[in-house]
């Protein structure tokens, strides 16, 4: 059953995201608009759009968001591996099960790691630019 429903919900949230289903959504709402005065804009008329629309958005909530899960959790995975498998810090596998307050803890550490690592490499660039200089200087001089 699992299986079935994922592949019906990859399938419908491809076709969905279509530029052809598009158009085909916009000649029906064109196609309601222009049927408008052939039934003198009645409650009946505007029901059928509500209607319909009202039960395209309910259903297409619940697979968007079963392919979003599915997409997130392929990417953490994926993530998850590549952390598993490098010199990085094995504590970001799972952060995304954190609450806001511990991820949120977990950020400031990383920018405080970045801003120490963005200090290291400036300071190496002006060591270098330094030692280019005395080059040129005593290129110049010789």
């Amino acid at each position: 059953m699992d299986k079935v429903f994922a592949r019906f919900a990859n399938a419908t949230a491809r076709v969905a995201g279509s530029p052809t289903a598009f158009l085909i959504c916009v000649l029906i709402v064109l196609a309601w608009a222009f049927s408008g005065p052939f039934f003198g804009f009645s409650e009946d008329w505007q029901l059928v759009i509500n209607t319909g629309t009202t039960i395209v958005t309910f259903l297409m909530v619940f697979l968007i968001q079963n392919t979003q899960n599915r997409d997130g959790a392929a990417l953490q995975t994926k993530l998850d591996e590549l952390i598993r498998t490098s010199n990085a810090d094995d504590a970001f596998m799972g952060i995304e099960k954190l609450t806001d307050r511990e991820l949120e803890a977990l950020h400031e550490q990383c920018e405080q790691m970045a801003k120490q690592s963005h200090a290291a490499l400036e300071k190496t660039k002006a060591e270098r630019e330094k030692r280019a200089k005395r080059k040129g200087a005593s290129r110049l001089s010789a």
